[in-house]
Formats: C-alpha cells, sequence, structure tokens
C-alpha cells in the first residue's frame, strides 16, 4: 500500500508507453477545452503519489479547463489548489464558480433555451458584469467549433448528428460538474493573472507541486497562437524560474523542438508519454520533470 492509501492499481511499467483510456477517466471540468489533459491524469495522480511528501500546494499556473487541478483537488492529492488563468473569458467562468455565483450560473444555464438566434443575441451583449461574462463564456465553449473561444472561431454549423450549436450544449452535465466543484472550492484558490508571477513567488516553498502545461508556442509552434488568446510566453524564463523551485514540478509540451534543449541545459529529465488526440489518433506528448523514474515502474 502506497503513501496517502492510495492504490496504484492502475499504474504498470507500460504506462508511459501506452495511452491512457479518457473515457475511463471522471470527467471533472466544466469546458470543452483545446489542448485539455484528461488523458494526462492517470500519470498526473502516478507522479504525486510517487513524491515522498504529500504536497501541501499544488499549483497549476497555466489552468485552462484545470482538468489536473480539480483531480488534485477532488482526490486530495494536496492540500490545497492553486489554478492560475490570464484568460479573462476563462477566468470569470473560474472566478463565477469558486467565488460565491455558482449558483447563479447554474440557473442561467439551465433557463437559457438555447438557439442560434438565442446564441447570437446573448454574445453580442458586452455587460462587464463577471457573471455575465463567464456565461457567455461557457457558452462559446460550448457551441463553438472545437470549445474554441479565442477570437476568429465561431459557432458550430452542421454540429453532431445535425444538430448545430446544440451539439454539446448539456446543461444538466454541466450544472452536475458546477455544483461537484462548489463543494470543494474550500480547497482550491483562484488567480486571474500571470502563471509564471505565480511560480516565481512560491519557487521557495519545499512543499509545494506545480503542473506547468504553458500554450505551445515553443519553436515557432501555430497551435497555442490559433487556441489561446494569451499565447505569448516566454519559455526560456520559464524553465530559469521553474529549475529555482524548491517543490517538485511536472511539465508538458507537445514536441521536444527546442525545449529538449532548455531541459538539458537545466539538467531535466525528459520522457515520451503515449497520449491519444481529438480525432483518437495516437500520438506523444513530452513531458520534462527533475525526476521521471515514476513513468518506468517495472
Amino acid at each position: 500500500m502506497p503513501r496517502n492509501g492510495y492504490q496504484l492499481d492502475l499504474f504498470n511499467g507500460a504506462l508511459a508507453k501506452s495511452a491512457a483510456n479518457v473515457a475511463s477517466i471522471v470527467q471533472r471540468r466544466p469546458f470543452r477545452y483545446p489542448g485539455g489533459k484528461t488523458w494526462l491524469v492517470p500519470r498526473i495522480q502516478q507522479w504525486l503519489l510517487s513524491l515522498k511528501k504529500r504536497p501541501s500546494l499544488f499549483i497549476e499556473p497555466f489552468a485552462g479547463g484545470a482538468i489536473v487541478g480539480l483531480t488534485v483537488a477532488f482526490e486530495r492529492l494536496a492540500d490545497h489548489v492553486i489554478l492560475v488563468e490570464i484568460d479573462r473569458q476563462v477566468a470569470a467562468v473560474w472566478r463565477t464558480i469558486l467565488d460565491g455565483d455558482g449558483e447563479w450560473l447554474i440557473s442561467k444555464i439551465l433557463s437559457f433555451d438555447l438557439t442560434p438566434e438565442t446564441l447570437r443575441e446573448e454574445l453580442a451583449k458586452s455587460s462587464p458584469d463577471v457573471r455575465e461574462r463567464a456565461f457567455r463564456a461557457i457558452l462559446k465553449n460550448r457551441t463553438f467549433y472545437g470549445g474554441i473561444i479565442a477570437e476568429g472561431s465561431g459557432p458550430l454549423k452542421r454540429g453532431e448528428r445535425g444538430r448545430g450549436v446544440a451539439s454539446r450544449w448539456y446543461p444538466k452535465t454541466l450544472v452536475r460538474r458546477i455544483r461537484d466543484i462548489q463543494g470543494i472550492k474550500d480547497r482550491i484558490s483562484f488567480v486571474e493573472g500571470d502563471g509564471l508571477t505565480v511560480i516565481e513567488s512560491h519557487v521557495n516553498r519545499r512543499s509545494a507541486a506545480f503542473f506547468i502545461d504553458p500554450p505551445y508556442t515553443a519553436a515557432g509552434k501555430r497551435a497555442g497562437r490559433r487556441l489561446y488568446a494569451h499565447h505569448e510566453i516566454d519559455h526560456a524564463k520559464l524553465f530559469e524560474t521553474i529549475a529555482k523551485a524548491q517543490g517538485d514540478f511536472l511539465m508538458t509540451y507537445d514536441t521536444p523542438d527546442k525545449v529538449a534543449e532548455l531541459a538539458a541545459r537545466h539538467g531535466f529529465q525528459t520522457q515520451s508519454i503515449a497520449m491519444k488526440n481529438a480525432h483518437h489518433a495516437r500520438t506523444k506528448e513530452f513531458s520534462i520533470g527533475r525526476d521521471l523514474s515514476c513513468f518506468n515502474l517495472s
């Protein structure tokens, strides 16, 4: 029996070589988030359970849909979780759910009659109210192609089974997930701001663990630029900053180009982890950390 009383039955020596079955992982986030890390959840559990001491603080500085941070909070893999997001649309959702207006958002979701016309009317509004902004973000995320809410994206046309904008609009499911998150919100803090700044403020904390999944713009990659409104990041500075951390960390990138050099420069270990993309094609994600031996259990 490992520390914390958790079983490691899910894990074996082939874990890093085989893609996780996303369908078997509990879906906790309210977002359909591009670049989401649901597939990585078993690996995150494995990494955290391999640490000598349970983290008192878990920080996800580029949270987005925050499936990793939510999993850590729900499964008590750390005492407390800090989610950080700079995108004001995404941040509005987390602020609304975690800061006391979740029931308002739930009521709005349940009462909204979604049609192409009502969607256009709602998204034409420009109220500065955080709650209203949160609802519009959820609407975009659930009705836009691929869940992409960055500028340039737009509503589904045909959608699944010809259902158009209603293809991914599941009010009861959204409400259940929001209520579940509200039930553990005392374990989560949210920061609207720059993830790198938050990392810097906690580098001296030995009991902190960081999961870092930055926008994929290293080596000229365009995915991050297309998917996210805030995609500019100094990757070299990110590596320099996390190298100062007293606690442990796990970082993910979609390619070893350039970042492999940065990892080697700081003496970090690297490993490719199997995953399935949105089209169910098998591919690999590049993971970086100080000690990734937990992914090679025998």
